[in-house]
């Protein structure tokens, strides 16, 4: 047997993918926790160099540098204290400095990028469709949590997303390419077209620009033919939510709340990636 012959057992490949999902997963806590700053420094920067004033020298801050620290009291995170999941179920979900209390986000987003890469692994086995399944999953839990947060979908993974979605299926991960080519200007044109449809009505901004480009790379990664059910289930996973947090506010709505809909583009991505087939069939058998 190869020194990588055991991958090919039986049942072996996606628990190893899980294992390396649930690693993925901690970092992307920090792209959902950084990248908004990262952003919003290169923003303020600008703006002052256009403004001609003097743009101060600022503390190296990227995705590597610096260490995780507790936003609390500053103690820098170990590398015992970063393994996902197991970390923060031994510190009991608090600091192992002053025992202030670290969001349940941060386990959620390893468990969900853990099991969306080892069902990427059974579900298509050891091919480029794994690959692709993963990065989608994985980009579209990064996009939804800073959506959810900051009201941003950041060009620096949408875009990527679109151009991985295409390369993928360069070699028919997914759909063909013609099909996947046609997906993204699609998914980008029909939220395009609501948007200034319903800025003409309502003289108001529905969504952003960022929900066009996202929207793009789903259509990039399962071709024209899904969109029309990626929107639909986005939009009734969004009225639902949308819905509960307006009965959760007790009576109090006032027309303030902002709806963000790339986390409602990402449930019905994930959705449509792995179940749309069976999904549209149940369909059609329903209303045929």
């Amino acid at each position: 047997m190869s020194a990588l012959g055991w991958l090919a057992q039986p049942g072996v490949l996606p628990w190893v993918v899980l294992l390396f999902g649930l690693c993925i997963g901690s970092f992307l806590n920090v792209v959902i926790h950084r990248l908004p700053k990262m952003l919003e420094r290169e923003w303020r920067a600008e703006c002052a160099s256009l403004a001609g004033q003097e743009v101060p020298l600022a503390e190296p801050y990227n995705l590597f540098v610096p260490r995780s620290r507790c936003p609390s009291c500053g103690h820098k995170i170990t590398a015992l204290e970063n393994v996902p999941l197991v970390s923060w179920a031994a510190l009991r979900g608090k600091c192992s400095s002053c025992k202030a209390p670290i969001s349940g986000k941060y386990p959620l987003v390893e468990l969900l990028a853990g099991i969306a890469a080892g069902y990427s692994a059974w579900r298509f086995g050891p091919t480029l469709a794994t690959l692709g399944a993963a990065l989608f999953v994985w980009f579209t839990i990064a996009l939804a949590f800073i959506d959810q947060e900051t009201g941003l979908l950041p060009d620096d993974l949408t875009l990527p997303l679109v151009w991985i979605g295409l390369l993928v299926n360069l070699w028919g991960a997914f759909v063909p390419i013609q099909d996947a080519m046609l997906g993204a200007v699609a998914g980008y044109l029909v939220l395009w077209l609501v948007y200034w449809a319903f800025k003409l009505l309502t003289g108001k901004e529905g969504m952003g620009f960022g929900d066009f480009k996202m929207n793009a790379a789903v259509g990039a990664f399962l071709g024209w033919k899904m969109l029309p059910m990626v929107i639909l289930l986005s939009s009734l996973v969004g009225l639902v939510f949308g819905a509960a947090q307006m009965f959760a506010a007790r009576g109090r709505y006032d027309g303030g709340f902002r709806f963000h809909f790339g986390p409602y583009i990402a449930i019905a991505g994930v959705i449509a990636l792995f179940w749309g087939e069976p999904v549209m069939r149940w369909y059609l058998y329903r209303v045929g």
